[in-house]
């Protein structure tokens, strides 16, 4: 159940095309994306009278132009409640066995029936597919149906991420919709006309712009121990080729242990040492065996080592986070996104502050794309500020009928792991009134404390998380 995925910013979005219907959603659609010669190729001992040249739309058409927050989200995730209502009703889906791990098109495998009885539950799959045990392409096209309502990489394969968020209960889905129907409802009020929604969880960013999605993001957001916080503020400056000043939280972490393990790695990262009068210090001045380091002040070089990379996003908080560049590109194209220490990483930066600097005339796209190219420390002002909201949603539903679920990563949703099992409880509506009771009554304090707008008190974020400096 890991978000992520190596795609561009809009075609990772999920959703169908405009016009789709619900009864379309409920019905199921298999997407087929290889064409037949890739088919082919990776047949591996299937039968040609399987379904591996069949015709369907492509992945392309899985867009959604509605934000996440839109104000219409909350009654669409009514109807995906009363929908999971029934499927709960009716027993819920079956559990794909272990042996279905792996399994990718042109597999014949036993477990891959079970599969499509899976998918045929929540309509990722088409009820006229066939019921074979071979993994054709129809389960294909589901499969990468179920990773993208999911936040997965939609690769078609059933990997450990995929299998878990199959087998994840359907009451616990239900529950999930339940208590995040509490926060959309309360982040239903007016986000301001040009806005920025990071959703933690599924370590996804939104630009919206007079309602429509303009572009999406994958994220790198921070650890279990090192969560990202749930905020409200606005974006007021774009810090280009940033020195980094290393967080005291991230000097005892991080920095005192690798220097403990390798001397050189201060020097090697071009990270200099300062003391409070701004006099440099050598690295040998200090006892890493000690707490010594946590006097000092520690600087990292612009460049693209820097761990900022290239661009600072700069907004006003309680808890010293921003957004930024990377140059660990790499993990963009993760399923589990969470290695920050509680900033926010942001792929496809350029497009992102291009955007944000969109009102400033003094800054167009060829301007910015010399400024980073020739590495020159400078700011830009973000005129006027655009609104941010760091939030946390788990489960939702858009226009187009797509049942969205993420990842609970940081426990919010108030479930806990032993309902994460195939032996979750079959009291559901006892288990779904503990949780929203229980979450409704954190939420209030919280929600007040971020400052989140809205048109009543009661967001779901369970608690706030520890402030402190973090990247």
């Amino acid at each position: 159940m890991k978000s992520g995925g190596t795609r561009s910013a809009v075609s990772g979005a999920t959703g169908m095309a405009q016009g789709t219907t619900r009864r379309a959603f409920l019905g199921g659609c298999a997407l087929a994306l290889l064409s037949t010669s890739a088919l082919a190729q990776s047949m591996g001992g299937a039968e040609w009278a399987d379904r591996f040249d069949a015709s369907m739309p492509t992945l392309q058409n899985l867009k959604s132009t509605q934000p996440m927050l839109s104000p219409e989200t909350a009654s669409q995730t009514e109807r995906a409640i009363q929908t999971y209502q029934q499927i709960v009703q009716r027993g819920g889906w079956p559990t794909v066995p272990d042996a279905a791990q792996g399994l990718r098109l042109g597999k014949r495998d036993p477990s891959v029936t079970v599969l499509r009885q899976r998918l045929l539950v929540t309509g990722d799959l088409a009820q006229n597919s066939g019921r074979t045990d071979t993994f054709d392409s129809y389960v294909d096209g589901a499969v990468r149906r179920f990773q993208i309502r999911h936040g997965l990489q939609a690769d078609g394969v059933v990997g450990a991420s995929t299998l878990q968020a199959m087998n994840v209960p359907a009451d616990v889905r239900l529950h999930q919709l339940e208590i995040n129907l509490v926060r959309l409802r309360s982040l239903s009020g007016d986000l301001g006309y040009r806005h920025v929604t990071v959703n933690i969880p599924g370590a996804e960013i939104e630009t919206v712009e007079g309602g429509q999605v303009y572009s999406r993001h994958i994220a790198v957001v921070g650890k279990i121990d090192r969560q990202t916080p749930i905020l409200s503020s606005k974006i007021t400056q774009i810090n280009f080729n940033p020195y980094w000043h290393v967080p005291v939280s991230i000097i005892r972490k991080d920095l005192i242990p690798k220097m403990q393990k390798d001397p050189n790695y201060l020097t090697r990262n071009k990270i200099h040492i300062y003391n409070g009068k701004g006099r440099e210090l050598q690295a040998s001045d200090i006892d890493w065996n000690t707490d010594q380091a946590m006097q000092f002040q520690f600087r990292q070089d612009s460049g693209p080592d820097n761990s900022m990379g290239s661009v600072k996003i700069t907004f006003s908080n309680p808890y010293d986070v921003y957004m930024h560049d990377t140059p660990s590109k790499s993990l963009f194209g993760q399923d589990a996104r969470f290695h920050s220490s509680g900033c926010v990483r942001v792929q496809n930066v350029r497009q992102y502050i291009g955007w944000l600097l969109k009102g400033n005339p003094q800054w167009p796209s060829d301007k910015i794309d010399q400024v980073i190219r020739n590495g020159d420390r400078i700011d830009a002002q973000v005129s006027p500020p655009v609104p941010l909201y760091f939030v946390y949603i788990t489960a939702w539903e858009n226009r187009e009928g797509i049942v969205n679920f993420r990842e609970d990563i940081y426990d919010k949703d108030g479930l806990g792991t032993a309902n994460m099992s195939a032996d979750a409880s079959t009291d559901s509506a006892a288990v779904t009134t503990a949780s929203q009771n229980d979450s409704r009554a954190q939420d209030a304090i919280y929600a007040k404390q971020a400052g989140l707008p809205g048109q009543q008190v009661g967001t779901g974020y369970s608690y706030p998380p520890q402030q402190g400096v973090a990247n």
